[in-house]
């Protein structure tokens, strides 16, 4: 006996998906980004001293990325090879983090719609400004969707714990002791409430550095932060 031809709505088939990308991306470890006085901190729980959710891109570029930890890799991957790409055909400075989050965008948007499954992921694009200049937060959805934060922003399955958390306590330009203080404790306000220093993965981008801004933050230097 044939099976019997089974329907499902286009509206359905998206919801489906999107609750699955969903699902995939509860189950991964928050990232809260924040801007600081001279730069932008990024502060994830991360037990792995060699498996990065926090990357450089570019010069002045991160990504950051939860969920699926091989398919944000290739996409930060990707990202790379782009930059590099355009920065060598054109000129450094002609690498943006728009337009990347763009290219990002453009392929999760892809895959959501066509593959057989979409991307368990959730990316965060950020570039720092020069003395002066505003900084750039792009936030990238697994459907493709993407928008441009302001001040601070969280990813993840707690990502509404952590927003609601930072509204209330975030200022406008906090030094980097105070903002690294402020992210551990809306981590720790999500999830493991007495997160050690060396279970969070830290990262920065700092305008004051030459070229290439992105830097790691040292465990003695988020318990000096701490402290």
């Amino acid at each position: 006996m044939p099976t019997p031809f089974m329907y499902a709505s286009p509206e359905q088939v998206m919801r489906d998906r999107a609750d699955y990308a969903r699902k995939g991306i509860a189950r991964g470890r928050a990232i809260v980004a924040l801007e600081y006085t001279d730069g932008i901190l990024f502060l994830a729980e991360n037990p792995s001293s060699t498996l990065h959710k926090v990357s450089e891109i570019y010069d002045r570029i991160a990504f950051a990325g939860v969920g699926k930890y091989d398919e944000y890799e290739r996409l930060r991957i990707l990202g790379i090879r782009q930059a590099d790409l355009k920065g060598y055909a054109y000129a450094r400075e002609d690498v943006t983090a728009r337009a990347l989050a763009n290219l990002y965008s453009q392929v999760l948007g892809e895959m959501f719609t066509n593959a057989f499954k979409p991307f368990e992921v959730e990316i965060l694009v950020a570039e720092v400004g020069n003395a002066g200049e505003e900084s750039q937060l792009y936030r990238v959805m697994f459907d493709g969707v993407m928008t441009d934060e302001e001040g601070f922003v969280a990813l993840g399955g707690q990502e509404e714990g952590l927003a609601s958390f930072l509204e209330g306590r975030y200022e406008a330009t906090p030094d980097l002791n105070a903002a690294v203080k402020l992210g551990i404790e809306a981590l720790r306000s999500v999830g493991n409430a007495v997160l050690p220093p060396e279970q969070v993965e830290a990262a920065v981008l700092d305008r004051t550095m030459t070229r290439r801004k992105f830097r790691r933050l040292a465990t003695a230097q988020l318990s000096a932060a701490l402290a």
